[in-house]
């Protein structure tokens, strides 16, 4: 067998032993001295290994573990029948028990925080009521479509849909749809919420005639209702926006008549909560460039004058309309980050304290490292297990100016 990698054909079985857990839910092996990232395995395995891809440049190998030589204690029998090599992708772990998955997401969240971040950190992540050993979570599932109209999902890295006859991370609400046992013939996907009210909206795509694809709902945090919609973003895990507003409030204690930020701003799940606390003196500014988003805060916060909505993308709103100071900033960014312009404005207004949600851990690092620059420290992390079954993660980061540094002007 060459040791090229261009040349290893796709099929090709491999006896590995399994090392550390990879960002990307796989775990790194090594062939003839290079890497090989292995799915369905975890650290410390003995596996044969089926070659599935080749990385950019020939400079890695993707494998599949087709057989365990020698187990992890660890692993467990998949619950989902549909989970395995070469078939559904929308799960990394179903094969790792739920306190074994939050241990390897731990290491993903330090190895990121020392790797992008260059800071050492000590973190353990929690996990959040509403599923059931790492099942029945999800509140919002969009279904892909096979040829003959059947729902499912991809497989890993492929555009082949394997359909299912129900996801067992769904809900029960969403399952109760019944959109897994029939067909649609004509749609591309079919989306189904099932919110904490117990509202149920299932919405095929394209939208057949008649059909509306923006459907209102309602969302209940604690004792308060947001209006959401049921295409804009809405935290899937039903424990997730209680456990997430809390974490924020109970880090940045927000103080009556303060001025504070919320960019990335959603649906409002922080806004609306923080403003509760700030009284008639304070003042809520949330930016969020979706506007359906922006649509169903407006609606949530109409009778709260003090919650303005900034319908902008967070860079341009920064940099053109943003105030000069505030006292909190809070942020919650898509998967690839805020970036080193967004920090540096954000570092500007001079915010006591900034509380900064991920669900990225290695852009989280690189915006660590891009704060530590202009003078913050990370002042406490933690971490929580908001989707259960796959590598990712959900972070909180709070961010204090370090001693004895000036104003960023």
């Amino acid at each position: 067998m060459s040791d090229r990698l261009d040349l290893i054909p796709l099929g090709t079985r491999l006896e590995l032993e399994v090392g550390a857990v990879a960002h990307g839910g796989h775990c790194v092996a090594r062939h003839l001295g290079q890497v090989v990232f292995v799915r369905h395995s975890l650290p410390g395995e003995r596996v044969v290994a089926e070659v599935t891809g080749v990385g950019s440049g020939g400079k890695f190998l993707l494998a599949d573990a087709v057989e365990v030589l020698s187990a992890s204690p660890d692993r467990r029998p998949a619950p989902c029948p549909h989970s395995g090599p070469g078939m559904c992708g929308g799960c990394d772990w179903q094969h790792v028990t739920p306190e074994a998955q939050r241990r390897l997401k731990q290491s993903i969240v330090v190895e990121a925080m020392k790797r992008q971040g260059g800071v050492d950190v000590e973190v353990e992540v929690e996990a959040v009521d509403g599923d059931i050993d790492g099942l029945g979570w999800r509140t919002r599932v969009t279904y892909s479509l096979d040829d003959a109209g059947r729902p499912g999902f991809f497989r890993h890295h492929s555009h082949t849909v394997v359909p299912v006859d129900r996801c067992l991370l769904a809900t029960d609400a969403v399952d109760a749809s019944d959109v897994t046992r029939r067909t649609w013939p004509g749609a591309k996907t079919v989306s189904v919420v099932a919110t904490s009210t117990g509202e149920v909206a299932v919405t095929p795509s394209p939208l057949p005639p008649g059909g509306k694809a923006n459907v209102r709902l309602h969302e209940r945090v604690g004792d308060t209702e947001y209006v959401v919609s049921s295409d804009s973003f809405w935290q899937v895990h039903p424990g997730a926006p209680v456990t997430l507003t809390q974490a924020v409030i109970d880090a940045v204690a927000p103080q009556v008549g303060e001025h504070v930020i919320d960019l990335y701003a959603g649906s409002g799940l922080f806004a609306v909560a923080i403003a509760e606390l700030l009284g008639p003196g304070g003042r809520v500014d949330a930016v969020e460039f979706d506007a359906k988003a922006c649509s169903s805060t407006r609606r949530t916060v109409h009778d709260m004058p003090t919650v303005r909505v900034h319908e902008q993308s967070v860079d341009r709103w920064l940099a053109s309309d943003g105030p000069r100071r505030c006292d909190l900033v809070v942020l919650d960014p898509p998967e690839s980050g805020a970036g080193k312009d967004v920090m540096r404005r954000i570092a500007k207004l001079n915010p006591r304290l900034i509380a900064y949600v991920s669900c990225g851990p290695a852009s989280l690092g690189r915006d660590v490292a891009a704060l530590a620059a202009l003078g913050w420290t990370m002042a406490s992390l933690r971490a929580f297990d908001l989707f259960p079954t796959t590598q990712h993660v959900e972070c909180l980061a709070v961010f204090a100016r370090t001693p004895e540094t000036s104003v960023v002007g």
